[in-house]
């Protein structure tokens, strides 16, 4: 299938807000516009587009300077390699909470179960399992409603 400027274009809506898969298509629909026989005019009106499609997204880019896919690329790759790298960066920040959500409640799991026997106080299951007293004392008060 030959590549159009207009299959680039649609390249880059289906990126989705992914920002390193929208860099690919960037790079992609960069590589389509070098090879259009009306390159200057196809890069002005892509150019346009993309500024347009990247503020509708909501990137946090400065592309006041972006005049030319094709002269501006690095740019504009420097650009989206940042938003790549801040979006890694708030992936593992929400897998390390997550993770942390879940490392709590296997703790109040194991809480739960050593209530369950009756013969630890508050002090020594707070000791084995890292939790607060007070943690467990209102662990102790939900189990009993």
């Amino acid at each position: 299938m030959r590549q159009t400027p207009l299959s680039g274009v649609f390249g880059v809506e289906n990126a989705g807000h992914s920002w390193e898969s929208l860099q690919q298509a960037v790079d992609r629909v960069v590589a389509i516009i070098q090879s259009d026989p009306n390159k200057d005019r196809t890069d002005r009106i892509i150019t346009r587009w993309l500024k347009r499609h990247l503020q509708r997204l909501g990137a946090e880019v400065h592309l006041d300077q972006l005049n030319s896919l094709v002269e501006d690329r690095d740019m504009l790759a420097d650009n989206l390699e940042n938003l790549v790298k801040k979006e890694r960066l708030e992936g593992r920040q929400e897998g390390r909470q997550e993770g942390d959500w879940r490392a709590l409640e296997e703790k109040r799991k194991t809480v739960r179960h050593l209530l369950s026997f009756g013969v630890l106080s508050n002090d020594q299951i707070a000791a084995a399992t890292g939790l607060s007293v007070d943690e467990i004392v209102k662990l102790r008060i939900e189990d009993k409603h």
